[in-house]
Formats: structure tokens, C-alpha cells, sequence
């Protein structure tokens, strides 16, 4: 046993099991972090690229995508308690392009068949993804809305695209064209919630959302390898990412570390899921949370801002119109661009645990009772909403390794 609490066996077999990923070929690389009651446990396997890629370190680093979120969170929080923000005040002040809304009478209906928005939008709205806007899966016809959406060539509504052309005010004007799909507070809707907060932090810092991000939080933090892009002399510890190819095991390049798509500043830094970062790198950031605000330069954060950020801020009604995956609601609820715990509802889900994950690979949870922080990175995309058996496994192993 560990000075933390936990098992040296159990770390043992956990690294066994998921070396095998690597070993298999289904995930060419994995970093995976456990930090418990100050013990800090780092194990990378695989490499970087399965073509002619380097033995992954571990500070290699990663698309986090939308682990971003929680980045994104803090920013609005922090601007909030410098009252730059109020959190239950309409955003129209800030983002006039969003005033004066007009709602879907049906998601299945034409664009222009809408009625009046029952009330603004809120920073709380976007906070909690309750804006009335959010992703819809869905073919060309199947929704007017969303082909309005292609048209328009909106980021939010699928994967992370660093190299859009559309810069912050070209996108949110373009958002502002479009009724919402439900009325402001009704729904969950997942996504566009973070996207709108990186125009607004903007907006109201005075400052463009990758410089707010850099000086405000990961300066503070120490947080060197985090940013919308990966500078050159950093690349070599960039990993490419992969997705399993259809009816097929072999897996296919979805971004290039040395010239895909983030290899350049984009025009449009991604609020939502544009960051990329490191286990270490973000550990800094999950344990400023875990103390509640405090970092080894102060604090970034109040303690009730952070308590209010990972608390549920749905109710039961809001989780019950807002289906997303089979079960997503069983055990918790939504807070402020984290997911949370809110009864047991297995070894993995402690009441008070929060965290989110990336469709690019990776998931991260914090567990206020166990003073645990666990973070896995790895190059393989999610197949679909629900955690891939690499990070389920991942979970099991580290609860496991618990030995107190």
C-alpha cells in the first residue's frame, strides 16, 4: 500500500489491464493518473502514433475536447464573482446578437414557424447547457434546424474544427439568425452552452478567450502544455488521435500531431473543445477544485463558487426532457460544465464525485470524499456518448486500487 491509500498490487493489475488496449492495437496510447490523499501515481503505455510513432511519455500531450468545458466553467465564474457577470441576468447585454429570441413551435418544423421566447437567456442557462440550443443528432431533412445549422457552418454541433474560418463575432452572429430549438430553462441540451461562454467571457474580460485562459488560470496553475494549439517545439510529445474504422478493427487517423488541426492558433478558440493539455497539466487544474478554489498562488476560485459549480443543477423535470444516453441521469445530475454524483449508484459512482470526459479520448473524475483525482488520456475517439471500455476499465481498476 501506497502513503495514499493505495494498493502497489492493485496499480499493477490496473496498468496489466490496460496494456492490453496497446497491445491489442485498439488504443495505440494511454496516460492515466491517479493522485490520492497526496500519492501521485502516473503510468504511460503504447506510443504516440502507430506509424513509426515514439513510446508515449508522461507528459505527452492530448486532445482533451470537451474537458475543455470545465476550463471554460471557471472562467465564467471567475468573471462572475468580479461582477462583470451576474449569474441569473440575460446574457443580451453582452451578446446583443442573442436578444430578443424566438423558439421552435417543433424541432420537426419549419425554421421560420417559431413563437416568443418566454423569457432571456442566462449565464446560469449556458452554464448548466439549459440555453434551449444543443446538439441534435440527425440526417439532411430530418430537421430544418439542422440543416439551417450546416448551412451556417456553425461550430458546436459535432466534433472540434480548430481550422473553421469563422471568427467569435461571425459565429455568434450567425447563431443569432437561428430560433432556439426549446424555450431558455426547459432542457438540457449538450454543447452549446460552452461555445456561447467562450464569446462571452471574451465580451466581458476584454480580452480574447485563449489570453484570459493562459493569464487567469493556466499561468496560475502551472499549467505549461495547455492551449488551443500545439507550438512546434512541442510537437514530439504530441500524440496523433485514431477512430476505429466502420465494420472494421483497423483504426484510421483523424488528426496528424505535426500538421493537423492543431497545429496553429485557431480563429475561433473552441470554449467547448478546443483545448489540448497533459495528465500533469490538468491534475493542476482538478486539484485547484478539489481545495476549492486554492492553487499555489492563492486562489482562482471562492469556495462556494466551486461548491456551486459541482453541485446538480438540474431538476428532476429539466433530466426527465432531456434524454441524451440510456441511464445518463441514473446516478447524478449536470452543474456548471462538470457532471456529478449524487447517490451511489456503484463502486465507481461516490456520491459528491464530478468530472467530465472527451470524445477525443479521455475522462476525468474527482471524488471530494476519496481525495482522489483520476484522469485518463488516450488516442482513440469515442465511438459513441457512453465512456469506451478502455476508460470503464480504467475506472474500475482505479476505485479498486482504494486499499484503506
Amino acid at each position: 500500500m501506497t502513503e495514499g491509500g493505495l494498493s502497489e498490487g492493485r496499480l499493477d493489475r490496473m496498468h496489466d489491464t490496460l496494456a492490453r488496449y496497446c497491445e491489442r492495437g485498439e488504443v495505440p496510447g494511454i496516460v492515466m493518473l491517479l493522485k490520492r490523499r497526496g500519492e501521485t501515481y502516473v503510468d504511460a503505455i503504447g506510443e504516440t502514433s502507430i506509424t513509426g510513432g515514439k513510446p508515449v511519455t508522461g507528459d505527452a500531450i492530448f486532445r482533451i475536447s470537451s474537458m475543455t468545458k470545465p476550463v471554460t466553467a471557471v472562467a465564467t465564474l471567475m468573471l462572475l464573482e468580479e461582477c462583470k457577470l451576474r449569474l441569473d441576468a440575460p446574457v443580451d447585454g453582452w451578446l446583443p446578437e442573442l436578444a430578443n429570441r424566438r423558439v421552435l413551435k417543433s424541432l420537426r418544423g419549419p425554421i421560420d414557424d417559431t413563437v416568443p421566447a418566454e423569457r432571456p437567456t442566462t449565464v446560469r442557462d449556458l452554464l448548466a447547457f439549459r440555453m434551449g440550443f444543443g446538439l441534435l443528432f440527425g440526417g439532411p431533412g430530418e430537421y430544418p434546424i439542422l440543416d439551417a445549422v450546416r448551412e451556417r457552418e456553425l461550430l458546436g454541433m459535432g466534433p472540434p474544427e480548430p481550422a473553421s474560418p469563422l471568427s467569435p463575432d461571425e459565429w455568434i452572429r450567425r447563431l443569432g439568425e437561428l430560433p432556439l430549438m426549446h424555450q431558455p430553462g426547459e432542457r438540457w441540451m449538450y454543447n452549446m452552452g460552452s461555445y456561447v461562454l467562450g464569446v462571452l467571457i471574451a465580451r466581458a474580460s476584454g480580452k480574447p478567450l485563449d489570453v484570459f485562459f493562459r493569464e487567469r488560470i493556466f499561468e496560475p496553475l502551472g499549467m505549461k502544455d495547455t492551449g488551443f494549439h500545439v507550438p512546434e517545439e512541442k510537437r514530439s510529445r504530441f500524440t496523433a488521435c485514431y477512430a476505429r474504422r466502420p465494420g472494421s478493427n483497423e483504426l484510421s487517423l483523424v488528426d496528424d500531431p505535426s500538421s493537423g488541426a492543431w497545429s496553429h492558433p485557431p480563429v475561433f478558440p473552441d470554449a467547448g473543445a478546443g483545448l489540448v493539455s497533459t495528465a500533469g497539466d490538468f491534475l493542476a487544474f482538478a486539484q485547484m477544485l478539489l481545495d476549492f478554489g486554492r492553487c499555489g498562488t492563492g486562489r482562482l476560485l471562492s469556495r462556494p463558487s466551486v461548491e456551486a459549480m459541482t453541485t446538480d443543477q438540474l431538476t428532476p423535470g429539466q433530466k426527465k426532457a432531456s434524454p441524451f444516453f440510456p441511464g445518463c441521469w441514473d446516478d447524478g445530475g449536470y452543474g456548471f460544465g462538470v457532471s456529478v454524483v449524487t447517490h451511489r449508484g456503484g463502486p465507481t459512482a461516490t456520491p459528491g464525485q464530478y468530472g467530465w470526459d472527451g470524445g477525443y479520448g479521455s475522462s476525468w473524475r474527482s471524488d471530494p470524499r476519496e481525495q482522489m483525482v483520476g484522469i485518463i488520456l488516450t488516442t482513440r475517439l469515442f465511438s459513441s456518448p457512453q465512456l469506451p471500455d478502455v476508460c470503464t476499465d480504467f475506472w474500475s481498476s482505479a476505485y479498486a486500487a482504494i486499499d484503506d
